[in-house]
């Protein structure tokens, strides 16, 4: 399988860049007490800083939301996946935990401050690619609602849009049953490529302890667009 970034991306967000790991033989099921008050820890210490803290003044909500004005879109009206979670977490509405790959993918995304998506690779169709959304690109999401992802950056195969650093579709969601499943990490545009990967890494590092299997991390940017994923990544785990 190839994942690839449209280049003409690159135009408006020069540094785009996207950690990707390609989970096999894992083992999805309910997350374990380690996780879950990690999970729960976390959000109750991110709640007391929001309480005096604004969104825009953690870096990665902030770089988010101008990636998302550069494209065109409007963060207000459309919040990239990580400044929702913190919106919910101010509210005291916090996440409950699902099983390990949700639970995982929700803690990294609240520890780095970016937008992270899981998906099913049994669900996925061809290669993959991330794209900016047009009028007609949109899907049933998993927030229970039709989302457009007009000007918004959308991952899709030779199907449909299934992905986004906005929300995902039901249609490749990981269950139980899953066994190889692709994790998008939206990479902060101004990281540094070796600071990108090590983000990376360790992700894939502690979703295996937990889950099992083994991980191939990626990174895909503007030097490196297209990324073949064969399970001899830079970095096998």
């Amino acid at each position: 399988m190839k994942l690839t970034i449209d280049e003409k991306l690159f135009q408006q967000v020069p540094g785009l860049k996207l950690g990707i790991i390609h989970y096999n033989k894992i083992t999805v099921s309910e997350s374990p007490q380690m996780l879950k008050g990690r999970l729960q820890l976390f959000q109750e210490q991110l709640y007391f800083e929001l309480d005096t803290k604004p969104f825009n003044d953690f870096p990665g909500i902030k770089e988010w939301r101008e990636t998302w004005k550069a494209l065109g879109a409007d963060p207000n009206r459309y919040r990239p996946s990580v400044e929702a979670l913190y919106r919910r977490i101010k509210k005291q509405n916090y996440l409950h935990t699902i099983h390990t790959a949700v639970d995982l993918n929700t803690f990294f995304s609240l520890q780095y401050e970016i937008p992270a998506g899981i998906y099913d690779l049994a669900k996925v169709v061809g290669d993959v690619q991330l794209t900016l959304g047009g009028e007609d690109d949109g899907y049933d999401g998993l927030n229970g609602r039709f989302n457009s992802l007009n000007h918004i950056l959308q991952v899709k195969d030779d199907y449909s849009p299934f992905g986004s650093p906005y929300v995902d579709s039901i249609r490749t969601a990981v269950t139980d049953e899953t066994t190889d499943a692709l994790h998008i990490l939206f990479i902060r545009p101004s990281m540094a490529k070796e600071e990108a990967l090590q983000l990376s890494t360790a992700c894939g590092k502690m979703f295996t302890s937990i889950s099992g299997g083994e991980a191939s991390c990626y990174l895909a940017d503007k030097e490196n667009p297209s990324i073949l994923m064969n399970g001899t990544g830079p970095f096998q785990l």
